[in-house]
């Protein structure tokens, strides 16, 4: 008989069957995916810890051990997924279907795919018998798309002595290319945004609406949301953007460099975003907070002014400001109509440490000589922001060779999300490497 291919060498099919839990949170039951891989690190003689305050909501933990020469290394990824509610699919978003080299469904870029690459590496160094620097901790949470209350947040605040001593993790979002006028770079995450609910209370005189109605609450609505709409918040150039920015520049010909370089001029950065075409909006989201209004709620019925009405507010805070930070800004643009008070703010990671970068960056080099590493900054947050409460410093680095064309932030929680295969046979193997160089 042919011999049997160990499953650390099969990544796609373990992205595939992952795939095939529908972990949509909410609600979110996570319990036999979680389940699934426990069941893969215990067949491969790892023993695992299963913690969880909610039993459909569990948290995996397992552990290699190391010479001890390095602190432990820290690998996590979550396995809930967003809805696929009211997406116009083409195919079955729980399917986990393999399609002319492409991997569809919900979770194939975040982050299923992930946690293919993670657990194909961790099985293949026990299975060969690595000899790992320090031990490497595999974590497998919950939670990680709502607020990580039954995740990671759970596990730092009731069992951070499962974490001691760690200084790096390996996470999500990063390790995918960004192509810029035909050149490869490979982003690192080091840092995230920090996020920031905010609601904003507009208040005016109530009343009968066949009377004229000027400077009610509707009309300071419409004032502070149209301000927005016009005016970005100031520029902030935090050093891992300018080491990006300027990496990108640096291999870039002299026109195009210099159009690049203007980014970094807080008096020229607005005009020179204008002028980037179709990557202004990834380089915005990272020289500015950011505040977005997505639900209004207000009014009772048609003939009746409404006294109140309020706005949610999405705010994305750069790392090293604060709130404080982010309200004057507000109302610099916006202006003091409206009463603006924190609904839910998680203070994220502060200054990066690069500490690893040049390992992770030199193993992307190895694998794909054509392609630049750069350090990057998430416009988003991840589960980076409970473990830095430990003094652990996660890296994004979920390698991924994808095609130019590949445009991931529009895939990711849309419709149609997918992957090509040879993507996650890539990441894997850089995984790999990392767990034997750090």
């Amino acid at each position: 008989m042919p011999a049997v291919t160990p499953i650390y060498a099969r990544p796609v099919e373990i992205l595939q069957t992952l795939i095939r839990f529908d972990t949509t949170n909410p609600p979110g039951n996570e319990r036999v995916c979680i389940a699934f891989i426990n069941g893969l690190l215990r067949e491969a003689g790892i023993e695992t810890t299963i913690l969880a305050r909610d039993d459909n909501r569990p948290n995996l933990i397992a552990r290699l051990p190391g010479r001890g020469v390095a602190p432990p290394l820290l690998l996590y990824g979550h396995v809930d997924v967003v809805s696929t509610h009211d997406q116009p699919w083409t195919r079955d978003p729980f399917g986990g279907e393999l399609v002319e080299g492409w991997v569809w469904g919900r979770g194939a870029l975040d982050m299923k795919s992930g946690v293919a690459m993670m657990l194909a590496a961790f099985l293949r160094a026990s299975a060969e018998g690595v000899p790992l620097p320090g031990d490497v901790i595999l974590a497998v949470v919950s939670d990680e798309e709502v607020n990580g209350d039954w995740g990671s947040r759970f596990l730092v605040e009731e069992h951070p002595g499962l974490f001691e001593g760690v200084r790096y993790a390996i996470g999500e979002f990063g390790g995918y290319p960004l192509y810029v006028h035909g050149r490869k770079f490979y982003t690192i995450t080091v840092g995230e945004k920090q996020t920031c609910s905010l609601i904003a209370t507009a208040r005016g005189e109530g009343g009968h609406a066949a009377l004229p109605a000027r400077g009610g609450a509707m009309g300071k609505l419409g004032r502070f949301l149209a301000a927005l709409d016009a005016h970005r918040l100031p520029v902030h150039i935090t050093p891992p953007v300018r080491e990006m920015i300027e990496a990108i520049a640096g291999h870039l010909p002299l026109a195009e460099s210099a159009a690049f370089r203007r980014l970094l001029d807080p008096a020229q950065t607005d005009a020179a975003l204008e002028s980037l075409g179709e990557w202004s909006r990834d380089f915005d989201a990272l020289l500015h907070n950011t505040v977005n209004a997505t639900v209004v709620r207000g009014g009772t019925q048609v003939n009746v002014l409404p006294s109140e009405i309020t706005v949610e507010l999405d705010a994305r805070i750069l790392p090293g400001l604060t709130p404080d930070d982010l309200f004057g800004e507000l109302y610099e643009v916006a202006g003091r109509e409206l009463d603006v008070q924190i609904d839910v703010y998680d203070p994220g990671p502060g200054e990066a440490d690069m500490g690893l970068f040049e390992t992770l960056a030199d193993i992307l080099r190895e694998a794909d000589p054509g392609g630049v590493p750069v350090p990057y900054i998430l416009c988003g947050v991840t589960d980076a922001r409970f473990f830095q409460r430990l003094g652990i410093q996660t890296y994004g680095f979920l390698p991924m060779n994808l095609p130019d064309g590949v445009d991931i932030w529009r895939t990711v929680h849309n419709a149609d999300e997918r992957v090509p295969a040879s993507a996650i046979a890539f990441g894997a193997e850089a995984i790999f490497r990392a767990l034997q160089r750090f």
